[in-house]
């Protein structure tokens, strides 16, 4: 029986999962019946549509717009595509420019059977799969044969607006001991309901989110992981409109890591909450199939919410979102569940409340990866203070091994970092995880201490919002404002329109492909 170093029931922490694990599943029967405009979007970029029209739209868009106008979007891109394909003999991708130059109407021909378009398009969804596989098998040959950098990983991030620029700094970041670049979205990207095409070099507080821009960074990234013998690890995200579609682009161009978040489009983006249930499960099935590890964004909670006040909401959504993704097919070695270092430095033994936060989610989330977020909230413009923060926040990573320590700078809240600032942000953690490296095994707490007190008191309000979700259902209790005091409407925000029910034709072989313990469980 694993012994908690913090003193937390492990009979407890049980409990909260299977009442999270409830939650979840009452979410997950919703989810089962719908689909939106992000999802066949997704499943038309599978099956090898691409490129945008002569205005610029994604030709995915275009298809499924055509189909979403015409009221036929419930039976599904695939269902209408597998149809076109039997009549004419077209590829998806010639199909959709057909629709994108109006010489097809898709919705035309007379529908087949089931059978007859699922063996119309297995080739192209062979195909799809095909990549993903080899780019999965690609990492891990690499990660066999150049290794890796120590947990917890150095994730650093790059956000200049222009790719190549960007890759200018990556590969600097990774000769100076960084193990994860993350390329910052540019503002607002979360918000669009299509995904730009191709490289940019104009981004605003980050780059675009672009299959090519993945491509061009992934080689980089291959290129200075061989000079330096480590492999580098790539991150972008996937949250807001199009989750799943930018999942799926990540798994064809070989990322590694991948912002994904049941809840926090819905509560910091204002994206409706059906709509975000429906993509996020989709996304992480793709995500789980690729070996990427999700990232979670609990610390934004402590951004709007206290820190100490608050902390149970987000061991609650942690645990929330590990049952979510754990339907959704991810393994736990994948879950970068997150949290933060976000009190108030002026709290009197702040550090021990925040020691014993960090280690009471190693102990419940033994095997994650865990995503653990910097000092900002209280970040000022005096950088030696902030430095020092920084260094405090370093100490408790590597003391509770979290799995993906997402460095401060310096000038953390001000602008985008200069090279310098990352420099001195990787050499500040370098320095304390190699001085402090085995802290963790040799410190006990004391029994009915602070630390102790501490961890016993959040899980036990954990448990209580938890039981508290359940009574009244997710959606309910993010009306309400439970998760980081944000308030959102079941049926407000933006992207409800691109949800539907789904038809009697619908069809979408990748969930039973990419997950197939789903299809199990929905045939029982």
């Amino acid at each position: 029986m694993q012994k908690s170093k913090v003193g937390i029931d492990f009979t407890k922490v049980q409990h909260a999962r299977d009442v999270a694990g409830k939650i979840a599943a009452e979410v997950q029967q919703f989810v089962d019946n719908y689909t939106t405009v992000a999802v066949e979007r997704t499943l038309c970029r599978l099956v090898g549509i691409d490129n945008v029209d002569d205005t610029d739209t994604p030709l995915p868009n275009v298809l499924v717009d055509d189909l979403k106008n015409k009221n036929v979007l419930e039976h599904g891109a695939l269902f209408f595509l597998g149809n076109a394909i039997i009549e004419t003999g077209q590829t998806p991708q010639q199909l959709a420019e057909r629709v994108a130059s109006e010489s097809l109407d898709i919705t035309s021909f007379p529908f087949h059977t089931r059978e007859e378009v699922a063996k119309a398009l297995q080739p192209y969804v062979d195909a799809s799969i095909k990549q993903i596989v080899e780019k999965r098998q690609k990492r891990e040959h690499y990660l066999e044969t150049i290794g890796e950098g120590s947990r917890p990983y150095l994730y650093v991030i790059v956000a200049t607006g222009n790719i190549y620029e960007d890759v200018v700094q990556a590969q600097a970041a990774a000769r100076q001991g960084a193990d994860i670049i993350a390329v910052i979205r540019t503002t607002g990207q979360s918000l669009l309901d299509y995904v730009p095409y191709g490289a940019t070099t104009e981004g605003f507080g980050g780059t675009y989110a672009t299959q090519e821009n993945f491509r061009i960074m992934r080689n980089a990234l291959d290129k200075v992981g061989e000079e330096v013998g480590r492999y580098i690890r790539l991150c972008n995200y996937c949250s807001g409109l199009c989750m799943p579609e930018i999942a799926a682009m990540g798994a064809l161009e070989g990322l590694d890591v991948m912002l994904n978040d049941a809840l926090y489009g819905i509560l910091f983006r204002d994206i409706n909450m059906q709509r975000t249930m429906v993509d996020q499960f989709m996304s992480r099935t793709i995500n789980g199939f690729a070996g990427v590890i999700i990232n979670t964004g609990e610390d934004n909670y402590l951004t709007t919410a206290d820190a100490v006040e608050e902390a149970h909401t987000v061991l609650a959504s942690d645990i929330i979102n590990e049952q979510l993704a754990l339907l959704a097919g991810l393994p736990k070695e994948q879950m970068g569940l997150g949290h933060a270092f976000e009190m108030d430095p002026e709290l009197e033994n702040g550090f021990l409340f925040e020691l014993a936060q960090a280690q009471m989610t190693r102990e419940i989330f033994p095997k994650a990866p865990l995503k653990y977020m910097p000092p900002t909230k209280f970040m000022t413009g005096n950088i030696f203070r902030g430095h020092l923060q920084d260094a405090l926040f370093n100490m408790i990573g590597i003391w509770t091994s979290q799995g993906l320590q997402l460095l401060g700078m310096p000038t953390e809240a001000i602008h985008t970092p200069f090279m310098s600032d990352r420099y001195l942000s990787i050499e500040n953690a370098k320095y304390i995880f190699n001085n402090m490296k085995n802290i963790g095994d040799e410190v006990e707490f004391k029994e009915d201490g602070i630390i102790q007190t501490r961890a016993k008191e959040v899980l036990d309000k954990t448990i209580a919002l938890l039981e508290e979700l359940q009574e009244e259902g997710l959606f309910t209790a993010i009306e309400k404002g439970i998760f980081g005091n944000v308030k959102r409407a079941k049926t407000g925000g933006k992207g409800l329109a691109g949800v539907s029910m789904k038809g009697e034709h619908y069809y979408n072989p990748f969930i039973s492909i990419m997950n197939p313990q789903h299809e199990t469980r929905n045939t029982k």
